[in-house]
């Protein structure tokens, strides 16, 4: 029995959303395809407008994920400034308490891996596994319909944190990666996706690797006196 099964039905689901996190490191033990199957058909029960359920997946596994991988880290060495993200998933300019926040998990991060401050190359190299989704034997990229509205994009984030769970309750990690989307047109092209179908971004899934120092990371989380305002 596994150590969510033996707890109560709240304890369970807060160990499976305390226990998910995003992971830099996979092993390359294959994921089979039911297992994914499964949860991806678990995750489409997020909720969304008018049940409009917008989300589309593409699965990337063997050659194709391989193409995919080849065909964007190439254009990454090549950093010629053609390739933009078509959206914006970061203001321009960051400002407190973000700014602190994305400054701390970039240095616990580096500080695990041993990259010092001013490394260009080796935090270049680091953003480059981004591309390789991190070794991680299944890629999923995420597109939307563009002519949807800001609301189903909402309903994405829903089903995406979905498949998150699913996959940590069945001793799967995942990373979630919004870096994809600066190299929309390369993935149009190699998934033929058609012209009303817009990248929204890419998940690394698979079995994480337990000796990767980058996999010690867990983030801090703000305290509720942060985030919570209380109405009475």
């Amino acid at each position: 029995m596994n150590e969510a099964a033996s707890m109560g039905r709240a304890e369970a689901v807060d160990h499976v959303m305390s226990r998910r996190r995003s992971v830099r490191a996979f092993l390359p033990e294959k994921v089979a395809d039911s297992t994914i199957d499964d949860i991806l058909r678990v995750a489409a029960r997020a909720p969304s407008g008018t049940n409009t359920q917008p989300w589309r997946v593409h699965v990337l596994k063997g050659a194709a994920l391989g193409g995919l991988v080849d065909a964007v880290c190439a254009a990454f060495e090549a950093a010629d400034g053609t390739h933009k993200p078509e959206y914006a998933y970061y203001p321009p300019e960051f400002f407190e308490p973000y700014l602190g926040r994305r400054r701390k998990v970039g240095w616990d991060l580096y500080g695990l891996i041993g990259i010092p401050k001013g490394d260009g190359v080796r935090m270049k190299a680091q953003h480059r596994r981004n591309f390789e989704f991190f070794g991680a034997p299944v890629g999923l990229m995420f597109t939307i319909d563009r002519r949807l509205g800001q609301g189903s994009w909402l309903d994405y984030g829903m089903f995406l944190q979905n498949l998150m769970l699913a996959a940590e309750a069945r001793g799967l990690a995942t990373c979630p990666q919004a870096a994809w989307i600066d190299y929309h047109r390369i993935i149009g092209e190699r998934l033929a996706l058609p012209p009303n179908e817009q990248v929204v971004c890419g998940m690394a899934l698979g079995y994480a690797d337990p000796d990767a120092a980058e996999n010690a990371l867990v983030s801090t989380r703000a305290e509720l006196s942060e985030f919570v305002v209380r109405h009475a």
